[in-house]
């Protein structure tokens, strides 16, 4: 069942399997010890209603953070599943929680960023990069995290860019 938490108890487990993931996820693109959140971020983040997470037996498996940018354009990020989870639909049931929130608020379109290295292929985002496909997104733009995120570019091991994508609700 995926809810929004607003319990911020459950802020450090959230924020560990989020690291956790996004370590194995990321190898290679990120400077060794650059975590992806921290538990305050996520406790920041829960208290604002943007955290939902999927649970099995009380153990969070899934989270993903979701959040409205404008009148039309909602974005989610942060998406993980547990790694003895993995091909058990909770990405899919996450994404689909998502897209739902934002059709719930008249939202038109949803958007997610994907983080790729710009002088080799990473399996685990070029994975990323056929699922989102399949599941109806589509690249918009190529960012510069220079340019949308500078505080980041000094923790990156190599050039990084990201990609924007969009899908229609």
């Amino acid at each position: 069942m995926v809810t929004f938490t607003g319990d911020t108890g459950l802020a450090a487990e959230i924020a560990a399997l989020v690291n956790h993931v996004y370590a194995e996820a990321e190898e290679g693109l990120w400077l060794d010890g650059a975590a992806r959140t921290s538990e305050a971020e996520v406790a920041d983040l829960i208290e604002a209603g943007q955290i939902a997470v999927v649970r099995s037996d009380e153990r969070v498996v899934g989270a993903v953070r979701i959040q409205q940018l404008s009148d039309s354009l909602g974005e989610f990020g942060m998406l993980v599943a547990a790694p003895q989870e993995r091909g058990t639909g909770v990405g899919r049931k996450l994404v689909a929680f998502a897209e739902q929130w934002g059709r719930d608020r008249g939202l038109s379109h949803m958007q997610l960023e994907l983080l790729v290295p710009q002088t080799w292929k990473h399996p685990v985002k070029e994975f990323l990069r056929g699922w989102y496909t399949r599941i109806g997104y589509r690249v918009v733009r190529t960012g510069d995290l220079g340019e949308d995120y500078p505080a980041l570019v000094p923790r990156l091991a190599c050039p990084c860019d990201f990609l924007v994508f969009h899908k229609d609700l």
